[in-house]
């Protein structure tokens, strides 16, 4: 029985400091740039864009291809957000991993 005490006693501990990641997550900012910093996509640890900057550069060009400076300055700030959650969730669970589990970003 007192294994099954230590079990229930580790996912307490496992419980816990997830819902602290869960909270630095939160807290985490990424910023993405693309056409040599001409825009920026800011986004918040649960992947809303909370800020985008375009530069006098970037608006003298194309539509098309400002819209696609947009998508690469989010795509690369949302790769970074992943990288960031992932390592925050590797220190709450000793980089043991949750089998099956994936962050929705």
């Amino acid at each position: 029985m007192t294994d099954f005490n230590k079990i229930l006693d580790k996912a307490k501990e496992l419980e816990s400091k997830m819902k602290e990641s869960q909270e630095n997550i939160k807290k985490i900012r990424a910023v993405g740039v693309s056409g040599s910093n001409s825009v920026k996509v800011t986004l918040d640890g649960e992947g809303e864009m909370q800020k985008i900057e375009l530069s006098d550069e970037a608006l003298k060009e194309e539509k098309s291809i400002v819209e696609d400076l947009i998508v690469a300055a989010h795509n690369n700030a949302k790769n970074q957000i992943k990288n960031k959650t992932s390592e925050e969730i590797s220190k709450a669970t000793g980089g043991l991993g949750i089998p099956g589990f994936k962050w929705p970003l």
